[in-house]
Formats: C-alpha cells, structure tokens, sequence
C-alpha cells in the first residue's frame, strides 16, 4: 500500500491546511472580478453540489469595487440612438461594443465612435482586450465602401477606425487598410482619419502600405511597460512597437500610442515608457487610461490609479515633448479623440493638403 500523500487530508480526501496554505501563497488575491459590472457578495452559492466539499465556509471571490472617479455616462440619448441605426444598418463593427469601452454613451451621444475593421474576431489573445479570438472568416472586400458610406452619413469631422489583428493574412490586412483610409477620404473630404493598428508582425512593407494612404493621425498602442509585456501582450513586442511607430513618424505622419495604467506596472516603468517611445519616434500624442478588467478570464487589477498620478503622467509626457497627452482614469485610445486632432489640425491639415499637391502633380 503506498504512502499517504501529505497534501491530502485523511478526512474525505480534502486537501490539507498545508496545501491550502500554498495554494493562498501562490494567489495573494482572486484572481477575478466583473469590474465593470456589479460589485457586492456573490449571488449563486454551488457549495452542496461539489463532490467532497469540506465542512467549512465558502471562500467567495469578492469583486471589486470602483472608487468614486471612474463612473462613466449610461448609454442613451437622440445622438446614440442615431449613431447605433447607422451602424447596424451598415453592418458595422465597433470597438466601443466589441471592448465593453466604459466612454461608450459619451462618446455615442455627441456622434463619435471607434468603427473597427477586419471583422471581429481576432487572432491574438491579449491579456487585457475583450475582443473575442479565434479563426477569423474570410474578410469582407465590400467593408471599406461600407465604412465610407456610413461616415459620410454620420457627417463627423473626425473618426477613428481600428481593427482586429490579422496575423492569418500575408499583409496582416494592410491593403484593406488602404483601401478604407482611401475610401473615407474620397467620402468625406472635410473629415480627418485616424486609424489605430496592429504591428502587421513588423512587416515594414505592410506598415509602409498602410502609411501611404496619409491618414490625418496613424496611431499604435504600446499598452504596458517592458517588463509587463510577457502576460499583457504574448504575441507582441515592446521593441518591435517601437520600431512601427518610428516608421510612421518617418514616414511624415502625425504618431500616436497609448498605455493603461494599474495593470501590473510601477510608476518609474512608465517613465521609462515615455523615454523610449520619444526616444525612437518622437511620437506626438500619449493616452493613459486606467485598466478596467473585462470578465473573470482577464488580467486582474493591481490598482486603482488616482486622478492626481495621471495628471503626474500627463506634466512628465508633455515635459518630454509629447505635443498632446491625455492622461485620466477614464481615458482610452480614441477618447475625445475629435480634440486631440483639433490640437494638431493646422499641421495635420497641411501636410494631407501638400500630399494632395503633389499627387495632382503626378
């Protein structure tokens, strides 16, 4: 007869204080929490319907709840109203339903959204992002026509268009990208774009296709800081981030990125952040934002980041020659996205004016 397992209790075969004892060593705190939903003592009890439950209080996992500076607006209004008919007729995606955005009704009810590209599903499956991942469909040639038409509904100044990951595709869909960038211009001529996307693997080609189609604003996200890429970001690369946003600044575009803050990371990391990214592209506008944990199956919280560090982000990225920051507990990559191309509108609109000029040229 072998040995009794020292991690097992004799009694019904639970498990010892001692295993117990390790397992809390190696988890500190739930690993979950519906932040953005409800908060209070759990509301089903499965206790009596596990097989050798010992005789002792559940351990339930508390969610936690959202200090007082994070409350967004409740979707609604004649101007949400409107802009969800638009988007449905269309057959549209947006990231402001596909990432749960909490900005959504303010966003939506003075006409602004985040229409995203490339479907919705993604081949990449980040630690933070609600975006559902799997095998994509094959992709819609007709979406750009689509996406131009509705804008031109909308009758917006400013947009921004994003897009899942790709990674199936040889251009990581870069010529989709074009297409739409060229698309919505040709629509809307009094609209600016900008676009948010993925690194394309760092395929310099694709990145290149994407920046000759001279969107107003060309932004992509770094997300977290080096040490935190490993569990926040599995499929990227904090140097290779670098190196697409130094492409789109010398390919003459106005560069954007952003991070969430309370992830995982030290305020001393994100200063470190702000060097390298103006360090290897001089990039013109930053966003921080707190990171809000979208179901169970995420990253957990680490912290809530008080409003008076994010205006400590903001001094230290402007004293670094960030153009404009954006820097709050409710700050996403597109929020008030409109004002912060309002900032730089004189150059942005010089420069797709000259890159007019000489396309007539030629």
């Amino acid at each position: 007869m072998s040995e009794q397992d020292p991690s097992v209790s004799p009694q019904h075969g639970a498990p010892s204080p001692e295993a117990v004892a390790r397992t809390v060593a190696r988890h500190p705190r739930p690993l979950g929490g519906d932040t953005q939903r409800s908060a209070g003592a759990s509301k089903l009890e499965l206790t009596s319907l596990v097989i050798n439950n010992r005789e002792t209080e559940a351990h339930h996992l508390r969610i936690q709840r959202k200090p007082e500076w994070l409350r967004a607006r409740v979707p609604g209004g004649e101007g949400y109203e409107r802009l969800r008919k638009i988007i449905d007729e269309h057959r549209l995606h947006t990231v402001c339903q596909e990432a749960s955005c909490p900005n959504m009704g303010e966003c939506w009810g003075r006409g602004t959204a985040t229409i995203m590209i490339l479907g919705d599903t993604c081949t990449r499956a980040c630690g933070f992002c609600n975006v559902k991942t799997g095998k994509p469909p094959v992709y819609d040639l007709d979406e750009p026509r689509r996406v131009a038409e509705s804008l031109k509904l909308m009758g917006l100044k400013h947009v921004v268009i994003t897009s899942v990951n790709r990674d199936e595709l040889p251009d990581g869909g870069a010529a989709i990208w074009a297409e739409t960038v060229h698309r919505v211009h040709e629509a809307c001529p009094d609209m600016s774009v900008e676009i948010l996307v993925g690194d394309f693997q760092g395929d310099e080609k694709a990145i290149q296709v994407v920046c000759d189609a001279r969107p107003e604003i060309i932004s992509h996200n770094m997300e977290t800081v080096r040490r935190m890429h490993p569990a926040v970001r599995p499929q990227a690369k904090y140097e290779r981030s670098l190196a697409v946003l130094a492409q789109f600044h010398a390919s003459g575009l106005v560069t954007k990125t952003g991070i969430m803050a309370g992830i995982g990371e030290h305020d001393d990391e994100v200063l470190e952040l702000l060097d390298d990214v103006r360090a290897a592209s001089n990039a013109d506008i930053m966003t921080i934002g707190q990171y809000l944990q979208p179901t169970r199956n995420h990253l957990p919280i680490d912290r809530w980041v008080h409003p008076d560090q994010f205006a400590m982000y903001r001094r230290e990225a402007l004293a670094r020659g960030f153009r404009v920051c954006e820097s709050g507990p409710l700050v996403r990559s597109s929020y008030h996205a409109d004002e912060q191309a309002a900032m730089l509108s004189a150059e942005s609109r010089e420069t797709h004016d000259a890159m007019a000029r000489l396309l007539r040229k030629n």
